[in-house]
C-alpha cells in the first residue's frame, strides 16, 4: 500500500510567488510510484490575490491533486500550521512538509527531504540554510540577519542541549505519527510555534536529521519582527527546562500519555536527602509499616532490606507492590476505615499523600482513632508551598500546576510548615520532630556532581530558613490518646492497684493528653 505524502503551503499574501513555488515541485513528487501526494494550500486571509491564483493553478492542472482552503480568520504562523498538521492526521497521511509561500525556500528540494522520513530512518527532517553558514552569507543572505540566525541557534542550543544549526527555519518533514505524539495544539499561534515544536521533538526523544537547503533573498520582507521573536523563544526554551524541573507547568510541554490518576511517573528517591530516604532512616528494623498511598511500592521494595512487613494501602494496587507486601489493601483513602486487625503496628507513612485527600483532617482522625494505643510514629511529608520559587511566582502572579512537584494538578491541599502543625496538633498530635528536605535534584539535573552540589547549597540554605527554602516539610508524629483508650486504660490500672500494685506499661504513650 502506498503512503500517503501531504505538501502543506501556508500562503499569506504571495500573489507574486506561488505559481513558482508549486511549479517548483518535481514531476516525480507529483507522481510517484512509491507514494501518493497532495498538496495542500491554505490562504490565511490574503489581502492579495494569493487564494484566487492558486484555486486557478489547481483549475488549470486537474491532474495535480491540490487542495485550496482560506482560514475563516487570520491565524498566525503556529495557527496555520496547527491546521495543516491536524489535516494530515485526521486525512490518514504519513509524511507531512511544510513549506512556506513566499518561495523563499526552494521547493525543488522536496524528494531529497522526504526521503529519511518516508524510510522511516528519522522522525523529522529540517531544511537548514545554515548548515554551511559561511556559503549561507556569501550566497546572499543579509548579515544582521545570518548574525541573528547564528546567536538564536547558539543561545537556544545551550538552554536545550541541543546541536541544531537553525531555529528559524520554514522547511520541514514531519512523520505524522510523531507529531500525534506531541501536543502541537497547544502551542502558540505565532512564530514561536517553530521553536516549540522544535523542544517538543527533542523532549519526546525523536530523531531529527537536518539537511542543507538553498534560500532564495529576494525583495520579499520577513513576516518576522526578530525584536519580539528572540526573546520570546528564549523564553520558551527557558520554561520548557523549568518544566523538567517542575517549577512550571504548561501542557505543551506535557507527554506523559498516563492519566493524572496513574502514579506511574513518580520515582523513588533514595540515596540522597528526600522523603522517601527520610523516611527509610527513621524506621526500625522488624517493623510493622502501614504505607498510605504507596503508589508504585518503593518504600516496601525498600523496606524489605530492614525485614519490615509492610501493609500497602492505594487506590490501584500494581502487581511490584504485592511482591513487597506483607498485606495489600486496594482501597480509596477517603474514605478507608483503617481497620485495627494486624497488631501492633510500629510506623505509619503518609509520604506525599496528604496534599491529594480532600479531607486529611478526616484521614488523621481515623488513624489516631485506630492505632494510637500502639503508639506509632507517623512520618508525613508533603510539599512546601512556601518554597522560594512559589513566592517568586505569586509575586509575578504566577501559579502553576503541573504533573509533579508541590503543584501537582492532583493536589487538593498545600501546606506550609505552620498549617500542617496546626493540622497534626488540632487532630490530636503530638511533633516529635519537624525537618525541612531539599529539591530532590537528582531528579532534574543529569550530571551527577552539579545535582550534589545543589544539594548541599539547598541543605545550608534550609538552615537559615527551611520555611523558605525547604522544598518539602517532613514531619514525625504520635497520635495521643483517645478518650477511650484513656478509659480503657483507666479499667487497667484499677485492676492493676487492686490486684497487684502499679504496673508501667513501657509500650503506653508518654502523651497522656485528654483530645
Amino acid at each position: 500500500m502506498k503512503k500517503k505524502l501531504l505538501i502543506f503551503i501556508a500562503s499569506y499574501n504571495v500573489q507574486d510567488m506561488i505559481n513558482n513555488v508549486l511549479d517548483g515541485i518535481e514531476d516525480s513528487v507529483w507522481f510517484n510510484e512509491e507514494y501518493q501526494s497532495e498538496v495542500l494550500i491554505i490562504d490565511n486571509q490574503s489581502t492579495d490575490n494569493t487564494f484566487n491564483l492558486a484555486e486557478r493553478y489547481k483549475q488549470d492542472n486537474p491532474s495535480k491533486p491540490i487542495t485550496v482552503l482560506c482560514n475563516p480568520k487570520k491565524l498566525g504562523c503556529g495557527g496555520s500550521q496547527k491546521l495543516g498538521y491536524h489535516y494530515a492526521i485526521i486525512k490518514g497521511f504519513d509524511v507531512v512538509v511544510y513549506l512556506d509561500g513566499d518561495g523563499q525556500c526552494v521547493s525543488e528540494s522536496i524528494s531529497t527531504l522526504i526521503k529519511p522520513v518516508l524510510d522511516d530512518k528519522v522522525d523529522a527532517v529540517f531544511g537548514s540554510k545554515m548548515i554551511d553558514s559561511k556559503d549561507t552569507l556569501i550566497g546572499g543572505m543579509p548579515f544582521h540577519k545570518w548574525v541573528s540566525n547564528k546567536i538564536l541557534a547558539f543561545s537556544h542550543n545551550r538552554i536545550l542541549g541541543t546541536t541544531l544549526s537553525e531555529f528559524q527555519n520554514r522547511y520541514r518533514v514531519f512523520s505524522v505519527k510523531a507529531l500525534k505524539r506531541i501536543p502541537f495544539r497547544y502551542n502558540s499561534d505565532c512564530f514561536i510555534f517553530n521553536t516549540e515544536i522544535i523542544i517538543q521533538f527533542f523532549n519526546t526523544s525523536m530523531k531529527i536529521k537536518e539537511m542543507s537547503i538553498a534560500e532564495s533573498y529576494g525583495s520579499a520582507k520577513s513576516p518576522v519582527n526578530s525584536f519580539k521573536y528572540v526573546p520570546k523563544s528564549l523564553l520558551v526554551c527557558i520554561l520548557s527546562r523549568m518544566q523538567k524541573y517542575n517549577l512550571f507547568y504548561h501542557p505543551k510541554f506535557d507527554y506523559a500519555s498516563s492519566s493524572l490518576s496513574d502514579n506511574s511517573y513518580y520515582c523513588a528517591k533514595f540515596g540522597y536527602p528526600s522523603s522517601h530516604q527520610y523516611a527509610f532512616d527513621n524506621i526500625n528494623q522488624y517493623s510493622t509499616i502501614i504505607d498510605v498511598g504507596c503508589g508504585p511500592g518503593f518504600m516496601a521494595a525498600k523496606l524489605a532490606e530492614k525485614r519490615s512487613k509492610v501493609i500497602s494501602i492505594d487506590k490501584l494496587i500494581q502487581e511490584k507492590v504485592r511482591k513487597w507486601s506483607w498485606i495489600c489493601i486496594e482501597r480509596d483513602i477517603e474514605n478507608h476505615r483503617f481497620e485495627d486487625e494486624y497488631g501492633q503496628i510500629d510506623s505509619i507513612l503518609l509520604l506525599d499523600i496528604i496534599e491529594h485527600l480532600k479531607s486529611p483532617e478526616s484521614a488523621l482522625s481515623r488513624i489516631r482513632k485506630s492505632y494510637s494505643k500502639y503508639c506509632p510514629k507517623v512520618i508525613i511529608t508533603t510539599g512546601n508551598l512556601g518554597f522560594l520559587t512559589l513566592r517568586l511566582g505569586l509575586l509575578f502572579d504566577k501559579f502553576n500546576y503541573g504533573k509533579k512537584g508541590i503543584l501537582d494538578l492532583d493536589h487538593s491541599r498545600l501546606f506550609t510548615f505552620t498549617t500542617l502543625k496546626k493540622l497534626l496538633v488540632d487532630q490530636g498530635y503530638e511533633i516529635l520532630e519537624v525537618k525541612g528536605l531539599p529539591a530532590p535534584f537528582p531528579l532534574a539535573v543529569d550530571k551527577k556532581r552539579l545535582a550534589q552540589f545543589c544539594i548541599i547549597l539547598n541543605i545550608l540554605l534550609i538552615k537559615l530558613s527551611k520555611r523558605l527554602f525547604a522544598y518539602q516539610i517532613a514531619i514525625i508524629a504520635r497520635p495521643n490518646p483517645t478518650v477511650k483508650n484513656l478509659l480503657d486504660n483507666a479499667y487497667l490500672g484499677r485492676r492493676c492497684k487492686l490486684n497487684m500494685g502499679p504496673i508501667i506499661n513501657e509500650k503506653s504513650c508518654p502523651a497522656q493528653k485528654l483530645i
